[in-house]
């Protein structure tokens, strides 16, 4: 039995991605015109402003704390353990790389635009970003004949289809596999990716990564766990709940929306926050209707 609640429930969907603004209307307006996004609903709390957005079936929460923390780190690159974003299915990489370019106020972290990477790492095509306030992002197009199910029998329309996984930075591959196992995730794939367009869309020099992915039991999205060997900055851990880089993830332990009468009352329950081996945040425990988009 998997142990990631004081009940002992296994982790069957991630269920939302959240981000820390400084600005939540400006930040949704540009997710909105680069992505495709909906706003959903907005909330005021004691300590924070909550814009909760939809892209595709998946949710985004953008949290605006009262008095918020420290700005994105300068200087960070994709193999540095601070790292986190969430790759968008897109359905026509042309048009969507031709729509952010229209936008103001991001800066790109791939270089040369979109690349392609060997069909032994995968065969897609992908180009990395920061959206204005530094969080990393990613569009991602599958190749035509290897569109993963999940993918496919979403409607087309040449825009963003959701959000395929989060990819976090790690240092030690086994350490991270055995605590996201722990959780009740597995591994679905490894690769270990290097070479020149590896390079290009990382925007580093002779990167050398090995990616692991894990899904729960509804398989998309899931998370990859990116170990590069050249990573040499601080653990993610020293960033506080507050700052901007404090991406997290809600990681649902039952799925009550398929069982709406398991909570009567609606109310969302989150029974644990933790941090991962590396820093990266989660919130562990059950969701209600609300919370979790329909993946059927």
């Amino acid at each position: 039995m998997a142990l990631s609640d004081p009940q002992g429930e296994a982790v069957v969907r991630l269920a939302s991605f959240g981000l820390n603004t400084a600005d939540a209307d400006a930040l949704a307006a540009f997710y909105e015109a680069a992505l495709g996004c909906r706003r959903l609903s907005f909330e005021r709390r004691p300590d924070a402003d909550c814009l909760t957005l939809a892209l595709g079936r998946e949710i985004i929460v953008l949290t605006q704390f009262h008095h918020p923390g420290r700005a994105y780190p300068r200087n960070t690159s994709s193999a540095d353990p601070i790292f986190q974003h969430f790759a968008v299915v897109v359905t026509d990489m042309a048009a969507s790389y031709r729509r952010l370019t229209k936008i103001g106020g991001w800066s790109p972290i791939s270089k040369g635009g979109p690349r392609r990477l060997p069909a032994r790492f995968g065969g897609v095509t992908a180009f990395k970003f920061r959206d204005p306030e530094g969080h990393p992002l990613e569009l991602l197009a599958f190749p035509e004949r290897s569109v993963p199910p999940h993918w496919r029998a979403l409607p087309g329309d040449d825009g963003c289809l959701g959000i395929d996984h989060s990819a976090i930075g790690i240092a030690d591959s086994s350490r991270s596999i055995a605590f996201y196992e722990n959780l009740g995730f597995r591994v679905v794939a490894k690769t270990l990716n290097h070479g020149a367009e590896q390079s290009l869309l990382d925007g580093l020099v002779a990167p050398v990564v090995e990616v692991t992915a894990l899904a729960p039991v509804h398989s998309t999205p899931h998370i990859e766990l990116l170990c590069y060997r050249s990573a040499t900055s601080d653990p993610g851990h020293k960033v506080r709940h507050d700052d901007i880089a404090a991406t997290r993830l809600f990681l649902a332990t039952s799925d009550l929306a398929r069982r709406p009468s398991a909570n009567a009352r609606g109310e969302r329950i989150v029974q644990k926050a933790m941090l991962d081996p590396d820093g990266h945040r989660l919130l562990v425990g059950r969701a209600n209707v609300g919370d979790l988009p329909d993946t059927n």
